[in-house]
């Protein structure tokens, strides 16, 4: 039933041998850099590349900050404490997501709330956020918002431009203007796609992105925030261990994180981000064959929003069943091909079954259905 699919992955990638579902390509001055840091015995967390890498990617990204961090986990906590979240908060964000999400928001002893997301962006659903914020929540004489039952501050929303589609950020920050809710965009996956021309992860206050190695661009490990000058700073010395800058003396002025993106990794980062349009461009294209050659098949293919860029981190398509999403999988895997579902939806996982949540109608549905087809960045014979 699937061997046209089989067949057309093949000839993309030019091989009869196992074809992973996202691994990295190094064309350029990756290992001159990661020698010159070798060389120079700066490999840790204090070296130029760190600079560098950080800077390349505010001018990339158009924000005017960027702090870098060991990976895409750490920049979304990070990003929450400088949000406001407290222990006992509440963070609204999509059920439909990786586990670091959520995760994220533990570290700071807050807790989940899970909405829907959109069909057309896979991605947080503004009319899901209002509609629970108007059946749960108020906001105060202090124009804190606070849920009705209990009292509980919800502090914050984090929607996450899932597999690179970027999600319906005017809604969403209409949404959190009104409800005076901190926008974090988790971003981890969509380095590369725009929204109506506009880097995600420089819409909210702040927004955070993941370099690990499936990833577009990969540092190994690693992660960034993006926001503004006077948080960043402050990301700065929060990733740094809180350490008061002094020429041999170590002060610390709170309790701060050992978080910083070694020197090493940033090498990496710096010749990978050199490139990060050319990959870019192969990934849009690999896209553009798959929607050509699942035209008119059983298989709907996810395309990118109207009004944005996407990167295609991840190809998907949306089957018919979820008896028909497991035969793709089984055989496409079978045959050396490897496919991979969508994620678990977060409230069936047993950290995160206790959480308040809203109708998950849309995510359920997904849930049953989408499946991640190869899409790492074409070999140069093949673009």
């Amino acid at each position: 039933m699937f061997d046209a699919l089989i067949r057309f992955v093949r000839e993309q990638y030019a091989t009869n041998d196992f074809i992973p579902l996202h691994a990295p390509v190094f064309p350029g001055r990756e290992r001159e850099y990661v020698f010159d840091t070798l060389e120079s015995t700066f490999v840790s967390s204090v070296g130029a590349y760190v600079d560098r890498f950080e800077q390349d990617m505010a001018r990339y990204t158009g924000s005017p900050r960027a702090v870098a961090t060991v990976n895409g986990t750490a920049a979304l906590h990070v990003a929450l404490l400088l949000a406001g979240v407290q222990p006992g908060e509440l963070v609204v964000t999509q059920s439909l997501t990786f586990v670091a999400t959520c995760n994220a928001i533990a570290y700071c002893h807050a807790e989940p709330v899970f909405v829907d997301v959109d069909r057309a962006t896979l991605g947080m659903s503004p009319r899901a956020l209002e509609q629970w914020l108007d059946e749960n929540a108020e906001l105060d004489a202090e124009g804190l918002c606070r849920t009705r039952a209990d009292g509980r501050v919800v502090r914050a929303c984090v929607p996450m431009h899932t597999f690179g589609h970027p999600a319906d950020l005017d809604g969403l920050l209409d949404v959190c203007r009104r409800w005076r809710l901190v926008l974090v965009e988790d971003a981890a996956e969509s380095l590369g796609s725009l929204y109506q021309g506009r880097h995600t992860g420089t819409f909210g206050q702040l927004g955070t992105q993941s370099f690990n190695g499936n990833k577009i661009i990969t540092t190994g490990g690693g992660g960034m925030v993006l926001t503004d000058e006077v948080l960043g700073a402050r990301a700065k010395h929060l990733t740094t261990t809180a350490k008061k800058p002094h020429p041999y003396e170590f002060f610390h002025d709170e309790v701060g994180f050992n978080y910083r993106l070694p020197n090493l990794n940033a090498a990496l980062g710096c010749a990978q981000l050199e490139h990060i349009e050319d990959f870019v461009a192969a990934k849009r294209l690999l896209a553009q064959r798959y929607a050509e050659q699942l035209e008119g098949s059983a298989l709907h293919f996810v395309r990118e929003p109207e009004g944005c860029r996407s990167n295609y981190w991840l190809n998907a398509v949306i089957c018919d069943s979820r008896e028909q999403r497991d035969a793709l999988l089984a055989a496409t895997n079978d045959a050396g091909v490897m496919t991979r579902p969508i994620w678990q939806l977060m409230n069936r996982l047993p950290g995160f079954a206790h959480c308040r949540r809203g109708d998950l109608s849309t995510a359920e549905w997904l849930e049953a259905r989408v499946v991640n087809l190869p899409s790492s960045v074409l070999p140069a014979s093949a673009a």
